[in-house]
């Protein structure tokens, strides 16, 4: 029998509503100890919600709603009931705090999910779906993720081993009859299988850095020389003053993050160190923090004093862009009202370019656009699933086993062979969904839940 869990299911701290979860064998016995209605929960029929008092030593903690769930027919497969309470740290406390004193234990981090998995209530996928939606940061992202929890990715996984499995065990079947010359099933039509599972594996491949976007955000790295005004630049797109504008060079030690969000999509915006020879150790340290956020940047703008000369940064434009080549990079010609806003100036500098000014918001708006769009291209690549680390290795590993059976059957090798390397494959799709797992790959995917999901 497994031990019944509880713990809250919305974020702590101040707010209208909270829920507290329980779930496990005993999860409705134990909240009929503390729950008082016009009826025992014990005797509600399943998924309906009752209204009452949550009581707890003779004394009440608060007007509640028990939200009842039978097995297997709830979140994670188990007995479960919801104690919806007014939020706030003090009675969510109370209630659980009651609740592991009925006899309930504390959940730990991801432990609902991860029983509803086991359970069979979910694969792996949607197990990831789930932590992918509570952390996203972009409305893309959110929605791909709901596509997955629903088991669209699962479900072409599933399909695609299925006639790999079918392949392979017509191989081997084969090997008993190969004194008869009979083919079971013609090569091309196994080679369609191998090429069709490839494709998918390898699109799912090309994605990974788009979904990474999605998952976490464009970066944008905004860098240049002292006093070039990229605190300005950074205060300006986040329209609140967040970094210290200073005309002393060297105000940046370190660097500053903050997610601004355009058209649904997040766009963490990085104000780094202005890029100089000193020898001020702290300022040396805020440099070099400030290339490692150029490396990790999907698009660097450089910053550049228009006022003291339109070709002043292009040295560093193209120390950048040597230093860190496949990243877009756009040249800002800020403090273009110094020297007049209807100045024209040939582009030297074989980037784009685009005149601003962070101070006076001039040219803020392109900036904007230009940043959404890039942004917007950059995620194209993703359809159904926001693949991750794990996913990537292994739709990978899948690829080259699926190369090697392609080969091997286009090499007229023996048919015990070709279904090593297929059937090696199937294994590595079941992985993905989770048909084969470990504890370790368990635990590290449900460290980034948070307690009570």
């Amino acid at each position: 029998m497994s031990k019944t869990i509880t713990a809250l299911a919305t974020p702590p701290g101040i707010g209208g509503l909270a829920i507290v979860r329980l779930s496990g064998d005993e999860a409705i016995s134990i909240a009929d100890k503390c729950f008082s209605g016009s009826a025992r929960l014990v005797d509600a029929k399943p998924n309906t919600i009752h209204f009452g008092k949550f009581i707890f030593n003779n004394k009440i903690i608060d007007t509640v709603t028990a939200s009842v769930f039978h097995s297997p027919k709830s979140y994670t497969g188990e007995n479960t009931v919801e104690f919806g309470c007014h939020g706030g740290m003090l009675v969510s406390g109370e209630i659980i705090n009651a609740l592991l004193q009925s006899g309930a234990v504390l959940a730990t981090a991801g432990e609902f999910t991860k029983r509803a998995f086991l359970n069979g209530k979910m694969d792996l996928t949607q197990v990831e779906a789930v932590e992918s939606i509570i952390h996203s940061v972009s409305v893309p992202g959110a929605m791909t993720s709901a596509r997955q929890l629903a088991g669209e990715f699962s479900q072409r996984v599933a399909l695609l081993r299925k006639k790999l499995l079918d392949a392979a065990g017509l191989l081997e079947l084969e090997l008993d009859f190969a004194d008869e010359d009979i083919e079971l099933i013609p090569k091309q039509k196994i080679l369609e299988s191998i090429n069709e599972t490839q494709q998918f594996c390898t699109q799912l491949c090309e994605s990974f850095r788009s979904a990474e976007i999605l998952r976490s955000g464009y970066f944008v790295a905004i860098a240049g020389y002292p006093n070039s005004g990229k605190s300005t630049l950074f205060n300006t797109l986040l329209d609140r003053r967040r970094a210290i504008v200073s005309e002393i060079p060297g105000t940046t030690r370190d660097f500053l993050e903050e997610t601004l969000l355009i058209n649904g999509i997040a766009v963490k915006i990085i104000d780094t160190a202005g890029l100089r020879d000193t020898t001020d150790l702290i300022e040396i340290e805020g440099i070099k923090f400030g290339e490692s956020v150029l490396e990790q940047s999907n698009l660097i703008l450089v910053l550049n004093d228009v006022s003291l000369s339109p070709s002043n940064s292009n040295k560093l434009v193209a120390e950048l862009n040597k230093k860190f080549p496949g990243r877009t990079i756009i040249l800002l010609q800020n403090k273009i009202d110094k020297i007049g806003s209807a100045t024209d100036f040939s582009n030297n500098s074989g980037f784009t370019e685009i005149q601003i000014s962070a101070k006076h918001k001039s040219g803020i708006d392109e900036l904007k656009e230009i940043i959404y769009n890039l942004a917007l291209q950059s995620t194209e690549r993703v359809s159904d699933v926001l693949i991750n680390q794990r996913h990537f290795a292994l739709l990978s590993k899948a690829a080259e086993e699926l190369s090697s059976a392609r080969t091997a059957l286009e090499s007229g090798m023996e048919n015990e062979v070709i279904a090593i390397d297929v059937r090696s494959a199937i294994r590595t799709l079941g992985e993905i969904i989770g048909e084969t797992f470990n504890e370790d790959i368990l635990n590290n995917i449900f460290s980034n839940f948070c307690i009570g999901k």
